[in-house]
């Protein structure tokens, strides 16, 4: 496994490989590599003929009392992992090599970005999609795999694929979750023991909606209402949002027709979490 922290580096690793024909694939991370990070890359490892994992916290996507400085940074041990899972290139960049001094250009996806975690965290969104384009462009994949947990996430960048014309296929993956259901986060490692007994809330709420949901519900009102009971059982969380919405345009639903997106997103002590279900009324 080659691991390439310069951008001129990273395309003169791939650049046999694409003249050669192969199909690159790409999962972008922050590190703190859990099991949910090395589903991505088996998923990468079966559709692709060469794999690339990225590795950068991206400053850019962190607001500015967020855990940025933080957030954990464990890249020896990632590092192990993904030559375990067979991946050939980890691409490595150092912020002022994404980021030359003095730049101002981002790329915004409008009316999206705005909505679900990027109500709560302004900026977010452009962060991400301006780093996701970024690294597009470096790496030039034939996939890029993501994972549902951020399935704000993954409608914006879909979004920015299309209207930008990229040549790159979005592959979405299903949540890992751990034994008990707590998706799995790097961020979980924030959580003490009894936090990370009250962050099971939110898988249980999502259940509840899917309870209702089987049994004919299709009002969104009484879907989140029955979910906000389950939460409140839990004093120390505080929810941030919980919303039914469109999976593509994250337009809110009154009523579920079709497929529906359940997001949560709550705070456990400082820790910020998210989860979510897709409903389908077929």
């Amino acid at each position: 496994m080659k691991i390439c922290k310069a951008i001129t580096e990273m395309r003169a690793g791939l650049r046999t490989a694409r003249s050669a024909g192969k199909r690159l694939g790409l999962v972008a991370t922050m590190g703190a590599l859990h099991e949910g990070h090395l589903s991505l890359v088996r998923a990468s490892r079966a559709k692709a003929d060469m794999v690339t994992v990225s590795i950068f916290v991206n400053p850019r996507q962190f607001g500015p009392n967020e855990d940025f400085l933080k957030y954990p940074r464990t890249f020896e041990r990632d590092c192990t992992l993904l030559e375990k899972e067979g991946v050939e290139l980890v691409f490595a960049p150092s912020v002022e090599g994404m980021y030359p001094k003095g730049a101002v250009t981002y790329v915004t996806v409008e009316g999206l970005s705005e909505k679900l975690c990027g109500r709560s965290r302004p900026g977010h969104f452009r962060g991400v999609t301006t780093v996701v384009s970024k690294l597009f462009h470096i790496v030039e994949p034939d996939l890029a795999f993501f994972g549902q947990k951020d399935a704000a996430q993954v409608a914006i960048i879909r979004r920015m694929v299309r209207d930008l014309n990229m040549p790159v296929e979005i592959v979405v993956c299903p949540i890992v979750r751990e034994p008990d259901g707590l998706a799995m986060s790097s961020r979980n490692t924030y959580l003490d023991p009894g936090q990370r007994k009250s962050a099971l809330v939110l898988s249980r709420a999502l259940k509840q909606i899917e309870e209702v949901f089987r049994r004919g519900e299709r009002d969104t009102a009484k879907l989140i209402w029955a979910s906000k009971q389950v939460i409140a059982q839990e004093p120390s969380v505080r929810l941030d949002y919980l919303e039914v919405v469109d999976p593509e345009n994250l337009e809110s639903m009154p009523v579920i027709s079709g497929e529906a997106l359940v997001a949560v997103a709550a705070f456990v002590g400082t820790t910020r979490l998210i989860d979510n279900v897709v409903l389908k009324d077929r």
